[in-house]
């Protein structure tokens, strides 16, 4: 594991001089370059902690490091004999608050959730490396949320089926997935990469994967209860910004790759235009505080921050080694810090621009 140095990732405003060097990663417009960690493996997944003080990052050998808001030095290291035997893909990370008990040693903090290609769902205790339960699903689990009260959890992946679990007895509560009427699609026919619940509707979430549709969902029901077409969701690119009740889908595609929906009518607003200089098929996509979107993909393998008014490009970060599998933001109120998770670096990003 090493730290990059700035000099080392160019910054540079000629962009027709960059397209000719192809020398590497390149920094435009209002994005500035934190740190860059290189980890012992591909990175599959990231997630900041609540309070923005840690960042988890999810390789493909089924480990977990952890990292302090300002250090490049793993803090904690996440594996045992399960994920050491299958060493397969960390496909979702999720921190639990420190103020939800579950009866457990170690309850009160300094948990987190993730779920693995290989099947497993498992809670650690991430300051003693301790896993504190194992769920097997026996399926590739891609896609893990917690609903906003911190009682239940979903997962989904290669089947068509999502799953609701009792967050404290890790009992599975409901299977949800499409009737078997030819009539309606009401659920996923194929993989699912994507859940997120809305925090204004305490029982509602929505989905998304290969089969070109979201997905509404009540967790109390068996079926999905509505629905839009469009999407091809292809990692965890869909986000709900509960203050416009507005979500934000990411597509693996060439065209109309980021789109704008209304949460409520659960149709589209509008199309968000592609960079004219630095097109890319999204992994992932979420929205960046009240005022920008973040999304990352491949082709150009480039990460790309954008105004939510304007739809114009403000920030990019391009020709990285690899497509961007993974990004996330700590949510701060001012100047959110941003990972990008592409091959096995992380960059750790800021918006650049003066409040």
């Amino acid at each position: 594991m090493s730290m990059l140095s700035l000099d080392q990732i160019s910054q540079r405003s000629d962009v027709n001089e960059f397209k000719a060097r192809k020398s590497g990663p390149y920094l435009e417009g209002n994005l500035k370059l934190l740190d860059c960690i290189e980890c012992p493996a591909d990175i599959m997944c990231c997630r900041f902690s609540p309070d923005g003080s840690y960042l988890a990052v999810g390789l493909c050998d089924g480990c977990i490091k952890i990292y302090g808001s300002n250090s490049a030095q793993t803090l904690y290291s996440l594996s045992d004999d399960d994920t050491n035997a299958s060493r397969l893909p960390v496909t979702q990370i999720r921190f639990l608050t420190d103020t939800h008990s579950h009866g457990e040693q170690f309850a009160h903090e300094h948990r987190l959730m993730a779920c693995y290609a290989s099947g497993l769902v498992k809670f650690w205790h991430y300051t003693s490396g301790k896993c504190l339960h194992t769920i097997n699903e026996l399926r590739q689990t891609l896609a893990l949320t917690i609903n906003p009260m911190e009682t239940h959890f979903l997962t989904a992946g290669a089947s068509n089926e999502i799953h609701l679990y009792d967050l404290e007895t890790k009992k599975m509560l409901n299977t949800m997935k499409p009737s078997e009427s030819h009539d309606i699609m009401d659920g996923h026919v194929c993989r699912v990469f994507a859940l997120q619940y809305n925090v204004n509707h305490q029982n509602i979430f929505i989905s998304g994967g290969w089969d070109d549709t979201v997905q509404y969902w009540d967790d109390r029901e068996k079926h999905s209860i509505k629905k839009f077409h469009g999407p091809h969701i292809c990692g965890d690119a869909l986000d709900i910004d509960p203050q416009h009740n507005h979500i934000l889908t990411g597509s693996w595609r060439k065209n109309t790759v980021l789109q704008i929906w209304d949460f409520a009518m659960a149709v589209k607003i509008k199309d968000v235009p592609q960079d004219s200089l630095n097109a890319s098929q999204l992994y992932c996509a979420q929205w960046l505080g009240k005022d920008s979107i973040m999304c990352g993909g491949n082709d150009l393998n480039m990460a790309r921050m954008i105004d939510r008014g304007t739809l114009n490009t403000t920030g990019t970060l391009v020709d990285l080694p690899q497509g961007v599998y993974c990004i996330d933001n700590d949510h701060s109120p001012h100047q959110p810090r941003i990972a990008v998770g592409s091959n096995r670096f992380i960059y750790r990003l800021q918006s650049s621009k003066s409040n």
